[in-house]
């Protein structure tokens, strides 16, 4: 009727005609993840698709983007703990000058590290995840817990290949492809540069000037 229903959300198969999807994208990371484009052409949509009513759909995608990060920190966490347990398991068995390397202080200090920022993360990501199922607004906590847990994935796996040295770099051990998978956590659900963003909205929106 030309009314104007502003952005609106829809749930449709993937045979819908007018859809496209595009080839498989070639990932530097998670490469089991299939990633394409999809494109519309001329397509028309069913009334009863639309997800909640025609001006939910904006609030729809910042929710779910929002809850999103969440999940971003917790896929964070987990592949910083990944490589962090494989370095911890090489520096044990990896020998020098008569002795294992995690008895070398700068090996130590590193393990150090990666185990706070992963223990840091975690709380992170618990407590944004315990405030939505109290349903509290967690646009700052998410962004908070995605931001430090995406960027201690992509320390952590840095310092592993690192205290693997040479096979670090080795696809037979498993700290590379931890390496190549902690990338995107910095960009999915919003760039490490969006969610300083948004935090700092969040905690200054609320000052009087």
């Amino acid at each position: 009727n030309g009314e104007n229903l502003g952005i609106a959300a829809f749930s449709i198969p993937t045979d819908t005609p007018g859809l496209e999807v595009g080839p498989k994208e070639k990932k530097m990371g998670w490469r089991a993840s299939d990633t394409r484009q999809i494109f519309f052409r001329d397509m028309r949509i069913p009334v009863p698709s639309m997800l909640g009513t025609p001006a939910d759909g904006f609030k729809t995608f910042l929710k779910t983007l929002t809850s999103g990060r969440v999940s971003i920190g917790a896929l964070s966490v987990g592949t910083a703990v990944g490589a962090y347990e494989r370095a911890l398991a090489y520096s044990a068995e990896r020998s020098a000058f008569g002795k294992p390397i995690n008895k070398f202080q700068s090996i130590g200090f590193k393990l150090a590290d990666m185990a706070t920022k992963i223990e840091a993360s975690k709380l992170l990501v618990y407590h944004a995840a315990w405030m939505k199922d109290q349903g509290m607004d967690i646009t700052k906590e998410a962004a908070m817990a995605k931001l430090f847990a995406s960027e201690t994935a992509m320390e952590v796996t840095t310092e592993a290949i690192q205290v693997h040295g040479g096979y670090g770099y080795v696809r037979e051990y498993d700290v590379e492809r931890f390496f190549r998978d902690a990338k995107i956590l910095e960009i999915g659900e919003g760039t490490s540069e969006i969610q300083r963003l948004i935090i700092s909205r969040e905690i200054l929106k609320d000052i009087q000037v």
